[in-house]
């Protein structure tokens, strides 16, 4: 019989350390109050316990997920300990708790709370890289390509596949600022590691030509009659825009560079009007959607 305590567990905050405080659920029979990571650690009211990571003990835990509830779970459980669920710990324990004693149909048990409630959490993961993957902007910083994000969720390590294998022979870094984190990646060779701080160098005027002519791009194509801010908003969230391009601020005195026919020199509405001729009407229904 496992009884809920009054304490609270406190770990390293990584995956094997989680683990280690459902060994240690199990082996001091209660569940506790909450799990916290270091940097949660406030003044409680109730006493704390401070659970070591052991790779014996996580090791254990880890093979019984795939033998007892199937390997749908073991992947369900490790995307919900990247989202940013409030007490996911807890949940995750819970759940776990739940399949050991109902085996793989814990999976289904979706009028159930605790699985109710890390589904939504991973369907969000889950959304939120799926958006990055089209929403992340690079630029060129030291012949490198260069991009940052402020994700809710910990979606690095569901962008690695993706953009190593979009870019397999380039060399790029991807930093999460929300957690303070980057995805740095050389020719078949990545990491996702921590990055305390990052100062990006300021763009150069071949960088800032590029990013104008982005923008005059996206301005061109739009079709007036077509535009439905609700319905961007509803595809494009606003909380990505702060680090998309075509929403950034365009420098002053920047002129995008473009080809002149027979070498004659294009004045700013001779490059407009090219750029409108040269955009089609399908791009442009797209622009909204």
């Amino acid at each position: 019989m496992h009884n809920q305590s009054d304490l609270i567990y406190h770990y390293d905050g990584s995956f094997d350390g989680l683990l280690c405080c459902v060994f240690e659920s199990y082996e001091k029979k209660e569940i506790p109050l909450a799990i916290l990571q270091p940097d949660a650690a406030k003044p409680q009211l109730f006493s704390s316990r401070l659970i070591p990571t052991d790779s014996q003990k996580a090791g254990r835990v880890l093979a019984s997920i795939p033998t007892k509830l199937g390997p749908e779970a073991l992947s369900f459980v490790r995307h919900a300990f990247l989202t940013c669920l409030d007490q996911k710990e807890l949940y995750i324990l819970l759940f776990l708790r739940l399949g050991y004693c109902h085996g793989p149909s814990v999976m289904n048990m979706l009028t159930n709370k605790v699985v109710n409630t890390l589904c939504k959490a991973v369907k969000h993961l889950n959304r939120e890289s799926h958006l990055l993957k089209g929403f992340l902007r690079f630029s060129i910083s030291n012949n490198a390509l260069v991009g940052e994000i402020t994700p809710k969720n910990f979606v690095l390590p569901l962008l690695v596949q993706h953009f190593c294998e979009r870019f397999p022979e380039e060399r790029f870094l991807i930093h999460d600022k929300t957690h303070g984190m980057g995805l740095i990646y050389q020719p078949y060779k990545s990491a996702v590691l921590p990055i305390d701080a990052l100062e990006i160098p300021e763009a150069d005027e071949e960088e800032q030509t590029f990013r104008e002519l982005w923008r005059l791009f996206y301005d061109t194509i739009a079709i007036e009659g077509r535009y439905n801010p609700r319905c961007r908003m509803s595809h494009m969230p606003m909380r990505y825009w702060k680090n998309m391009t075509e929403f950034g601020s365009p420098q002053k005195n920047i002129l995008p560079k473009l080809a002149a026919p027979a070498g004659k020199a294009l004045s700013a509405p001779e490059q407009k009007n090219l750029i409108h001729q040269g955009s089609g009407q399908t791009l442009g229904q797209e622009s909204y959607r």
